[in-house]
């Protein structure tokens, strides 16, 4: 079997590349083309962004892949606000559930408490931790 080149620091295109055709053989495979982006930031003055979320919605579901909260702004509720806020669009967007994953060293009691509910975990991962996978269910009227 040859070895390929690994790359620790990949080309940011490259990863771009690879996304970009599971996407298109996903679209392609099921039919279903309605994916979208979701992302929403929250600026200071200086345009630097303290807060955000972001995702994508496709096929009735809506992934949130990142929600991050600057330590100085934790606390306020401002994650709490994000959350609803792309629940809100993925609703406008047809999807009847949200999907995310969190550590067990991250925030598992902050999506639980907004409604969320594990629906597995991988153990030790990272070491001595767990990656909990968790899922909302939308109401669409």
């Amino acid at each position: 079997m040859p070895l390929y080149p690994i790359e620790s620091k990949p080309d940011p295109k490259d990863v771009q590349q690879l996304e970009d055709q599971i996407i298109d053989f996903n679209m392609a495979t099921t039919g279903i083309r309605d994916g979208r982006w979701l992302a929403i930031f929250l600026r200071n003055e200086k345009n630097e962004i303290m807060a955000g979320v972001y995702g994508w919605t496709w096929g009735g579901t809506c992934e949130i892949r990142y929600l991050w909260v600057h330590a100085d702004w934790r606390g306020k509720g401002i994650g709490r606000e994000l959350l609803t806020q792309a629940e809100a669009e993925a609703i406008r967007r047809g999807c009847h559930q949200i999907v995310l994953d969190t550590h067990s060293f991250q925030a598992p009691g902050f999506y639980t408490k907004l409604g969320y509910q594990i629906t597995g975990a991988h153990q030790d991962y990272p070491r001595g931790h767990q990656v909990y996978y968790l899922e909302k269910k939308l109401s669409l009227s």
